[in-house]
């Protein structure tokens, strides 16, 4: 194995490709910025209670933060809206609004409360509430990155519903039956846009990170509690429907996958395209033209995939195929440092 390929190996054994190139470690939004535009909305649902409201609007405020930092356009429903129009119509034109925009990704957050009742999965809004139907519809025109977090109670249905490719679906809980309140969303807020949260040390917070992070937390709560816990987060990247819980990652990388599913042929575990999503950027990221950025993260993609499958392969072709890709990978940032 030559020099390259050793190199550039043991990056991506600590789940960072591009960490040994990038010489940036902060996170800022300069003169030279070509990050991706963004869009983030944030659904506040009905919160039933005053308690409920206020911590509701306290992370809300975390992500307005997260976003204005990363100069991502932002916009909220359920907290200032009219009484006229009701917040699930909100959603929708600003959905259908969105299918006609940018390729930048969508982040579409639902903090509240949840139902299901074997059937049907809701998220609860002022006036009619918001079922994963509803969601199947108005996203499917949107052919744009999407990252649907639903941190509501009774939320893993909106995954198994809304699971394809190219989209990233976060939820706080593992099944449609547990209803109680989570606070999953609360340690999601915190993490989006936390130092503490930056697990690779690459001076940026992916939407893994911040989900492993948020997931950690949530569990340490009930255990210091010496509660049982009735939340269990997952998250699904691979289009297969079925998710994947905190502690099926060693550090930033997959080690199980599970099986069956809408797309269990599907080769990548859930992870590899949530860690390529971020809301802020550090240095170099932000200044990375977005076709280069597209095409590194394909091949990032390809490692990955090839790195999931190394056991199947003869030892020669693995190596051969690894070398080859991380050539493409080193020549995307020699073009980078030319522009």
């Amino acid at each position: 194995m030559n020099k390259l390929v050793t190199f550039l190996t043991g990056a991506l054994v600590i789940g960072a490709i591009a960490a040994p190139i990038s010489h940036a470690a902060s996170q800022r939004v300069g003169a030279n910025d070509h990050s991706p535009p963004q869009r983030v909305i944030l659904v506040v649902g009905a919160p039933g209670m005053p308690g409920y409201l206020e911590q509701f609007v306290e992370w809300t405020a975390l992500w307005e933060r997260a976003c204005a930092k990363g100069s991502v356009r932002f916009s909220t429903i359920g907290l200032n809206g009219s009484d006229d129009i009701p917040d699930r119509l909100l959603l929708k034109q600003l959905l259908i609004s969105e299918s006609r925009e940018s390729d930048g990704p969508l982040w579409l957050v639902l903090i509240g409360h949840g139902t299901f009742d074997g059937r049907t999965a809701r998220f609860n809004l002022r006036g009619p509430d918001l079922t994963t139907d509803d969601l199947v519809e108005w996203l499917a025109p949107i052919e744009r990155p999407v990252a649907l977090i639903n941190t509501a109670s009774a939320s893993a249905p909106f995954l198994t519903a809304l699971s394809a490719p190219g989209r990233v679906i976060v939820t706080a809980t593992k099944s449609g039956f547990e209803q109680n309140y989570t606070r999953f969303g609360r340690h999601l807020a915190e993490a989006i846009a936390e130092p503490a949260a930056d697990l690779d040390k690459d001076g940026q917070i992916s939407l893994l990170e911040a989900f492993l992070t948020a997931s950690h937390r949530t569990q340490a709560f009930y255990q210091g509690q010496g509660w049982l816990a009735t939340e269990h987060a997952l998250l699904d990247d691979n289009g297969d429907g079925l998710g994947t819980p905190a502690d099926w990652f060693r550090g930033i990388r997959p080690v199980r996958k599970a099986a069956g599913g809408a797309n269990h042929d599907s080769p990548l575990l859930d992870g590899y395209r949530a860690h390529q999503l971020h809301l802020l950027y550090n240095d170099t990221e932000a200044a990375m033209p977005p076709a280069l950025r597209a095409e590194r993260d394909r091949l990032e993609l390809d490692v990955m995939r090839l790195r999931d499958a190394k056991g199947d392969l003869p030892e020669a072709q693995y190596y051969s195929q690894l070398e080859a890709l991380l050539r493409e990978i080193a020549q995307i940032y020699e073009r980078f440092d030319r522009e």
